[in-house]
């Protein structure tokens, strides 16, 4: 190797060490600004513009737990090992991969979303329930435990509402502040930045919400 690629050799390589060093190529770069996320309470870290998808790593919940960036690495899958049948249609929720699967009744139809999910194990509710109501516009009722952590929350922000975190449509699971919802900051898709709800992108919330029922079936495992 001659001098000139031995300097080109070095120079990546001392850049990729200072990179390092300082966090320039992951999520825990220094913050440039601090704000309270409103849905969960917690610090957020970095800049980045609201609604701007996918992120580069700017914006990050929870850096110390979850250095993952907003990206779903996930796949394809069959309804058979996770429901008996399909019917009334399935939606499977898959924490790890970070996706949400929809199969229809009559077996035409199948989708796969990506989908944030609850910043903690002791948020995540896995089980089995059904969808039991669908809302356009929702209104969004932060929770006891949300007020707690962050006392300046509202204590209800009606549907279509800028600062409401919902986005355009709901589905209602039958346990109590359990939701499918979309939302407006798509920063937080492919990440753990939820109180124990599902986010989707908008215009894929508004997909599933024309697929699913009353009555279809959720797995979240």
């Amino acid at each position: 190797m001659d001098k000139t690629g031995q300097m080109h050799r070095l120079g990546r390589r001392g850049f990729l060490g200072s990179a390092l060093a300082f966090g320039t190529l992951g999520v825990t770069a220094p913050a440039w600004g601090q704000a309270i996320d409103p849905t969960t309470g917690q610090q957020i870290l970095g800049q980045s513009q609201g609604g701007a998808a996918p992120d580069l790593g700017t914006y990050q919940l929870d850096p110390n737990a979850d250095s993952r960036r907003n990206i779903s690495s996930f796949r394809g899958q069959d309804w058979r090992p996770y429901f008996p049948s399909l019917q009334h249609g399935a939606i499977l929720v898959d924490v790890t991969s970070r996706a949400l699967h929809y199969w229809s009744e009559d077996e035409a139809t199948y989708r796969l979303f990506p989908s944030s999910i609850p910043i903690t194990e002791e948020l995540t509710r896995r089980g089995r329930t059904e969808i039991v109501r669908k809302a356009q516009s929702p209104t969004w009722t932060p929770t006891p435990s949300m007020r707690e952590r962050n006392p300046s929350l509202p204590v209800q922000v009606k549907g279509g509402a800028p600062e409401n975190p919902l986005g355009p449509y709901a589905l209602y699971l039958t346990w109590p502040a359990y939701l499918i919802h979309g939302t407006h900051d798509t920063r937080k898709i492919g990440r753990k930045s939820s109180d124990g709800c599902y986010g989707l992108y908008n215009e894929h919330i508004t997909e599933l919400f024309g697929l699913a029922g009353v009555g279809t079936q959720v797995l979240i495992m």
